[in-house]
């Protein structure tokens, strides 16, 4: 059921976990198809020894897909007119993350209404990961 004006206050909010253990074959398969080989995302050796890191993390747009994953399981395919994040600490394999979007406002833009949400995705151990900012059309 799409979002509407008149069921959504500020303040309401909507979580979901985006990943359960963060598989280092998810990993793999996330440069696979974006065609991001940084050897940050797949070389445990040159992470460690060369950028001095514990081992392998995952790309930040991995995280940023995985919460905006979320915001459409929330708001609805095509609904999104704004998205954005800031990558607050790396996400480990095995992590297990859960994003957050937060009614910020909600505005009339013309005859459209649109929801501001404000965005936080944690790890496991309640470490933000990720932060940003979202805008969705929604139903009067």
């Amino acid at each position: 059921m799409p979002l509407s004006a008149q069921n959504l206050k500020v303040g309401d909010s909507y979580e979901e976990v985006v990943i359960d253990d963060l598989s280092r074959t998810q990993l793999v398969m996330y440069a696979g198809t974006s065609g991001d080989y940084n050897p940050l995302h797949s070389d445990d050796v040159y992470t460690r020894e060369v950028a001095g890191y514990p081992g392998v993390f995952a790309h930040g747009m991995l995280s940023m897909g995985l919460t905006g994953k979320m915001l459409t399981n929330y708001v609805g395919d095509g609904r999104l007119t704004k998205y954005g994040v800031r990558f607050t600490n790396q996400v480990w394999p095995g992590d297990t993350l859960t994003a957050t979007a937060t009614v910020a406002e909600i505005r009339s833009e013309g005859s459209e209404q649109f929801v501001d949400l404000s965005l936080e995705t944690i790890n496991q151990d309640g470490k933000t990961v990720i932060t940003g900012s979202a805008t969705a059309r929604i139903d009067p």
